[in-house]
């Protein structure tokens, strides 16, 4: 399968690059017709940083006291951090000590915050920060928890997402389905593949692809 990855590189750094892969992938609420490989960006420091730096500059003028990273995104977590607060000295985030943090799963697969943690959550400005959005599953779980934690969500970065915005949230995104034309989301109820009798070729999720 992996004979079959696109590299596609971001228009504007060539340091930021994603693989893709045509098929048939199931994640544990859609199936899509790519595998978006994000790797090279969460976990290479150059590419990571890179890619930190354009966030930064999309977000300089957004007050944000957290970053809440989800799906291996910590290594950009931390790089988008220090562009916020020691980049231009006209960002509203300049020398500010930013918060970046990670939820603990619970048994009932629930987000939570130990109470050590809590206090950086506790009304305060949060970014979420996340490898990909294609329904915005993930994106309203978080929702509700920062809610439960008093924590305002100011917006969603996303590495790719097919979509604009949840509930009101803006998602801004380094790569979209327009830089691969014809990418979709379906239910599995609703796959046209699955109607179509084809096989699935690899179940997904934010750490990789398990081949079937």
């Amino acid at each position: 399968m992996e004979n079959r990855t696109q590299e596609i590189t971001y228009s504007k750094n060539k340091h930021i690059k994603i693989g893709i892969i045509p098929g048939h992938f199931a994640t544990n609420h859609s199936h899509v017709n790519y595998y978006v490989d994000l790797n090279k960006i969460k976990l290479k420091l150059k590419n990571a940083k890179a890619t930190a730096d354009v966030f930064g500059s999309i977000y300089a003028s957004t007050p944000i006291d957290t970053i809440v990273c989800l799906e291996g995104t910590q290594m950009l977590g931390a790089f988008l951090a220090e562009s916020l607060s020691t980049g231009s000295t006209h960002s509203i985030n300049y020398d500010n000590n930013i918060n970046v943090i990670t939820p603990e799963m619970d048994s009932n697969n629930q987000m939570i915050f130990r109470d050590d943690t809590q206090q950086m959550i506790w009304g305060k400005r949060v970014l979420l920060l996340i490898s990909s959005a294609s329904t915005g599953w993930t994106i309203n779980r978080c929702i509700d928890c920062l809610k439960y934690y008093n924590g305002e969500l100011v917006s969603v970065a996303a590495l790719f997402s097919a979509i604009d915005e949840v509930n009101g949230i803006k998602v801004q995104s380094i790569f979209t389905p327009a830089d691969f034309p014809g990418y979709e989301s379906h239910t599995p109820a609703e796959c046209p593949m699955c109607a179509a009798k084809q096989k699935v070729d690899a179940l997904i999720n934010a750490h990789g692809y398990s081949k079937i």
